[in-house]
């Protein structure tokens, strides 16, 4: 039986406000709150709301059939209970139907796991919390950052405890493999890759009003139709989408939330199923093996990290940023490390790409460049102030070795006073 797996992806960042050379030293609030606020009540209105609201109805008219997985990083979670605490409400709705998957994916939807081993666990971890506190799940299945992954990334995700992870299924990692199998990772076969369903997912991203498309107009009935022609031994197919795509790349006049609403019927119809990554690792059996020597994403047509530090400028900012991620850790302020995670949004990089500006508000990517560098060099130097760096790498490394030995101690006493208590109660 063949079987869909629908993943949609949510973030978005706190937009900087005008941050000019004179005022660093001055003033220690980077954020455009206006901006931030009006933007997330657009996508919430526009897309996140009604997306969320459609997946409810496609789980309640399929009599709890249809499943799907959704990404939500933790800085849209923390806009969400600020500016539009109703998509909390309705995300809850979701969980509670147990139809829906949340996967872990970076707090701040950065680049860690490509710059910062230690700080990606941090964040992952935070996500991981946050999930279970919001929607009474633990994730088991990771949603990096663009679907970043290599298998240097993966042998890390599998000493963290994650069975399954989510990637690109692009043409130069597959070959002649098709990425509608659930395969092994290279570094361990206990670690299964689910791969991206590039064609069938951007069909609905880009060109599902595109007139000038081969399949167009589509429909739900010729898109499980199109899903029920591939071979019958490919058994899931992973179709992942921006949660944008819904609404904002394609206006609700275009018919798309008809369209996604439908689609459990007709699929249902031609016996296709629905199963989340969770269940997908559970089910499938792994195809063959798949090496992934470097970082993959889903973005661009080469689908690497290039859109993100392609250019002097990007390199620069990341160089400044990453340079103080040890200091960071150290420190006690709350605040700063608050603005640490929203400072490594993937979107201020973006930003500053001369070709794809990704939705920037900026002029220009030296204009976006300018103004995060002004306002990281504020920040760099609050960090300075608490770690100077008159301190030594080498004397901070021992201060943190001797911090996370203190810090697992801890735990383990936690836990020895747990079972303790168990052991009294019985």
């Amino acid at each position: 039986m063949k079987n869909i797996s629908f993943c949609f992806q949510f973030h978005a960042p706190y937009r900087l406000k005008r941050y000019r050379f004179f005022e660093i030293g001055q003033d220690h609030y980077y954020y455009d709150d206006m901006q931030t606020e009006e933007n997330i009540s657009w996508l919430v209105e526009k897309s996140y709301m009604p997306l969320c609201q459609t997946l409810k109805e496609m789980i309640k008219f399929s009599h709890g059939k249809f499943h799907c997985a959704l990404s939500v990083s933790g800085i849209l979670l923390d806009m969400f209970q600020q500016y539009a605490p109703e998509m909390i409400d309705l995300l809850k709705e979701l969980a509670q139907t147990k139809c829906v998957e949340f996967v872990c994916t970076p707090y701040a939807y950065s680049l860690a796991a490509e710059y910062n081993k230690l700080d990606f666990e941090e964040q992952l971890k935070r996500h991981s919390e946050q999930i279970q506190e919001l929607f009474s799940q633990k994730p088991v299945t990771v949603w990096n950052t663009e679907l970043l992954y290599s298998d240097e990334i993966g042998d890390q995700l599998l000493h963290l405890g994650y069975k399954t992870v989510m990637t690109e299924g692009a043409k130069h990692i597959l070959s002649w493999k098709s990425p509608n199998y659930l395969y092994n990772s290279a570094v361990n076969s206990k670690l299964k890759l689910m791969l991206r369903n590039t064609a069938l997912s951007d069909e609905l991203s880009f060109h599902f009003s595109d007139p000038s498309w081969k399949n167009y107009p589509m429909d739900a009935e010729k898109y499980a139709q199109q899903l029920s022609m591939l071979p019958e031994e490919e058994q899931i197919v992973n179709i992942w989408l921006g949660a944008e795509t819904f609404g904002i790349r394609q206006n609700a006049d275009t018919g798309i939330f008809a369209f996604l609403k439908a689609l459990p019927f007709y699929a249902l119809e031609k016996e296709i199923g629905f199963l989340t990554p969770q269940e997908a690792a559970k089910k499938l059996q792994a195809a063959d093996t798949i090496p992934i020597p470097y970082p993959v994403t889903w973005t661009g047509e080469a689908k690497d990290l290039a859109a993100y530090n392609g250019n002097d400028l990007q390199q620069e900012a990341i160089q400044k940023l990453y340079a103080v991620a040890e200091r960071v850790r150290l420190c006690q302020d709350k605040r700063l490390k608050n603005d640490w995670l929203i400072l490594q949004d993937i979107n201020h990089l973006r930003y500053m790409n001369h070709i794809d500006h990704g939705g920037s508000h900026y002029e220009s990517a030296y204009d976006a460049f300018t103004n995060y560098m002004n306002v990281l060099s504020d920040f760099l130097q609050l960090v300075d102030e608490q770690y100077p760096t008159t301190i030594e790498n080498e004397e901070l490394n021992e201060l943190l070795t001797t911090i996370n030995n203190q810090e697992k101690e801890i735990a383990a006493l936690e836990e020895e006073v747990k079972k303790l208590k168990n052991k009294k109660k019985q």
